[in-house]
């Protein structure tokens, strides 16, 4: 199987020379003269490597395609191309594996692009086996974080519930202190009336 490599520079002269340079080394190229039509691209097709330039529509385009490739659910290589050296601490914080400069002796730019493609299926590879040993631990957190909720929202009924048990009292203790009051008249009036007779 031929592997697919994406092209983006806005230098047709630069495309068609690595286009050239690739199909005769084996790859199948897709090219790109702008940073929409490489994100465009990315999201139609599946390519194991992506090579775009920086400084297209404005100075920082290639990042837009870079991250567009990031996102990507296939997860491609990625190398910057560009005439104008970028430290490297720079051009790994914009997300590429690989940095290459303008102009490159074919060879040594063939090589670079192998080794590249055959790291980044390695790391894929690497991933792959231990992405289920690390996905079990999540969903305990998810539980935990759940039960948290719950024993907040019971706590709120238990306050409603001693203030109403407080309301219901004041009633009753009224009620005790009316029955007390009607009994001590009642006594009262006969002792009157056996005073008179």
């Amino acid at each position: 199987m031929r592997r697919r490599i994406l092209l983006v520079d806005d230098e047709v002269a630069v495309l068609l020379t690595l286009k050239a340079v690739l199909e005769i080394s084996g790859f199948d190229v897709d090219t790109a003269a702008s940073a929409r039509e490489g994100v465009s691209k990315l999201h139609t097709r599946e390519y194991q490597m992506l090579i775009t330039d920086m400084r297209m529509e404005h100075d920082v385009a290639g990042i837009e395609v870079i991250k567009a490739a990031r996102s990507a659910n296939y997860h491609p290589a990625v190398a910057l191309l560009t005439a104008f050296p970028v430290a490297e601490e720079d051009w790994q914080e914009m997300g590429a594996d690989q940095l290459l400069v303008k102009p490159m002796h074919t060879r040594i730019l063939l090589q670079q692009i192998e080794d590249l493609i055959a790291s980044h299926e390695r790391k894929l590879a690497g991933l792959n086996l231990t992405s289920p040993a690390t996905t079990p631990a999540r969903p305990p957190v998810k539980k935990k974080a759940v039960a948290k909720k719950v024993v907040v929202k019971r706590t709120p009924p238990k306050k409603a519930a001693t203030a109403k048990t407080a309301a219901q009292k004041k009633p009753v203790a009224k009620k005790a202190i009316a029955k007390k009051a009607a009994k001590t008249s009642v006594k009262t009036k006969p002792a009157r009336r056996r005073a008179k007779s």
